[in-house]
Parts: C-alpha cells; structure tokens; sequence
C-alpha cells in the first residue's frame, strides 16, 4: 500500500524540526557567550586616563612650543612629569636624555622611547621549579589579598595547581579573604587561626605543596604586626623557613604597592628590598589615580623590575607590565569624539 500523504508530509517535517532546533539551541549559545574582553592597550588606556588627561594638557603645551622655543618646551615638559608624579629627580633625567636627541615635533617620540628604556622588557616569569614559591609582601592597604587572588587565578588558567598560604595571621579579614580566592580559583588553602606563628602557617604550607605536589604557591604576608616585633624581621624569618623546607625558594618575592601612594611608594620599595631582596613589583590602583607616573620612577630610582600592573577591580585587570603599552596609554592622545584611538 502506497504511503498517505500524511505520512510523507511528517518524514520530510522531522528533519526540518532538527535544524530549526539546532539553530535556536546555537542562538542560545551565543547569548550567554560573554563578549570579547578589550585589548590589553585599552584596557590599561582606561586605567590611566587620570594620568593621561593630568599629563595631556600641560604636555601638549610644552610640544607645541617645541619648534620655536625648544628649552622653553622642555621645560614645560618637566613641569608636565612632576605633575604626573614621575618625580622631580626622574623628570629631569627623562628631560636630560630627551635634549640630548632632538628638538620640536620629535620629543613626543623621543620621550616615548626614553621612557621605555628606563622602564626595561619585564617579561612574565614561567614557573621553573615545583614547586615554584612566590612570597608576596607589601603594607596593609595596598590590595596584597586581592593580587594574591588574581594571580591564583592567572596561573589555574594555565593549568597550574596553586596552593594558597594565609601567612597573614594578624588579620582575620585576610584569612577570609584569602579562602574566597581559594575557593573561586580552585586552590588550595593552608590556614590557622588568627594570631598564629606565620612561620609556623608558612612552614605547614611548606610541607602541603611537597606531599600533594603542588605547581605553584602564593604566599601571604602581614603588612602590619600587632607587636613589638619588627615586620622586617618577621618577613625574613619566613623566607629563612621557605628555604629551609624548599631549597632555592622563595623563587620570586613580589612587593605590592599602591599607585596612589606616589612617591611614598619609592620608599616602600626601598624598604622591603633592602630587607627581602625584592624580585618584582605588583602596581595596584592604577585606576584610581593621576599618579601613574609614578611606575617610571619607582623603575628608574629602585632598579626593581615592574611585574604586574592592576588597572581596576576584575580578574583580568591584573596585567603582566608591558613598558611599550603602558607609555602608549601615558602619552597617546584620545582620539576625539566618534573615532577610535
């Protein structure tokens, strides 16, 4: 017997019903797909605008009198850095460097490059040994916890194990804070109660990242004691035990300083370095100041290679430092209303 027509008109509905299911199912994809994030230029062109538009207008006023009075010019250009905190001993080196190469339209360039060259190719260190152990310090305030997560975060993309160390006994907060990071990154986390040794809590990590063969840890650290004892001190204290169980560790200690601080920072750097043999600096706060300069001195006064620089509350707003992208973002002008820069 013949099929009815009934039947033929159902056989050929059912593959239709297969691709109009299959592209709704695709449209629903796409709508919980996030956007592409911005390149890493615009975001950190948005971390620095304060710098930029506090730079812009005293810089544009010093170039444009470049052609006709080149000493007048520089000297603006000067003024025009202080202002932007890269301090009065580093602006005049810039200066001093930028009149030895050119006059007129080309110091823009020739201050670009100068920049980076004090500045140096900082690139992001690949984890060498396991496990690879970071010792992050800095004074309370400064967003240390935070980093920590960010860079727990960074290295889990990669597919590294981390191990996450609540070295900062003396603040409760921190330990929580710590445990939220671990918790959201898929760390691991060695704690104690507040109060406790750091050294002992260090050394119980110590121990954790050997017996589970862990890729990476981060190790936090108290920026304040509630003690007599000398915070300096106490730091090298943990970096003797970090030693002690892990030979050639701590690979990196990393010091985190706050970009608002300006110049206060420099000191910061001076004295931890002096103390712990800092390795690299972690910037914060970009974001949330006209003193971005202040990366420029900090590199030029301390010799301290700038690791990472954050540029706002996200993940990913923790950014490995790129010299070249950074005084692109500190010097370029913004493109005008409608165009893109």
């Amino acid at each position: 017997m013949e099929p009815s027509w009934i039947a033929v008109a159902g056989a050929a509905l059912v593959p239709l019903g297969l691709v109009v299911a299959y592209l709704r199912a695709r449209r629903r994809r796409a709508a919980h797909v996030a956007p592409p994030a911005a390149p890493p230029v615009d975001r950190l062109r948005q971390g620095l605008l304060s710098t930029r538009r506090r730079l812009a207008a005293e810089l544009e006023a010093a170039l444009g009198r470049g052609a006709t009075e080149p000493e007048r010019a520089l000297k603006g250009l000067e003024e025009a850095l202080v202002a932007a905190d890269v301090g009065v001993r580093t602006s005049a080196e810039l200066v001093a460097r930028v009149r030895t190469r050119v006059g007129g339209a080309e110091i823009r360039q020739a201050l670009q490059e100068e920049m980076e060259a004090i500045l140096g190719v900082v690139e992001e260190p690949t984890p060498s040994a396991r496990p690879w152990v970071v010792l992050v310090t800095g004074v309370n305030g400064v967003g240390k916890t935070t980093t920590i997560g960010k860079l727990a975060a960074r290295h889990a993309a990669a597919g590294r194990s981390v191990l996450l160390v609540a070295g900062d006994t003396f603040r409760a907060a921190a330990i929580d804070q710590l445990a939220v990071w671990a918790a959201r990154t898929r760390a691991e986390l060695v704690r104690q109660a507040p109060g406790a040794n750091p050294s002992a809590v260090v050394f119980d990590g110590m121990k954790a990242a050997l017996a589970r063969a862990i890729d990476v840890v981060l190790i936090d650290t108290a920026g304040r004691l509630h003690t007599r004892t000398n915070l300096m001190d106490e730091l090298r204290k943990v970096q003797r035990v970090i030693a002690r169980e892990v030979p050639g560790a701590p690979h990196e200690t990393l010091l985190v300083l706050d970009a608002t601080t300006g110049q206060n920072a420099i000191a910061q750097a001076r004295t931890f370095s002096e103390a712990l043999g800092v390795t690299g600096i972690i910037l914060t706060k970009l974001d949330g100041t006209a003193r971005g300069g202040v990366a420029i001195a900090i590199r030029q006064q301390t010799g301290i290679p700038i690791r990472y620089v954050g540029v706002g509350e996200a993940t990913e707003d923790l950014r490995p430092f790129e010299a070249h992208q950074f005084v692109r973002a500190l010097l370029e002008p913004d493109a005008p209303a409608g165009q893109f820069a």
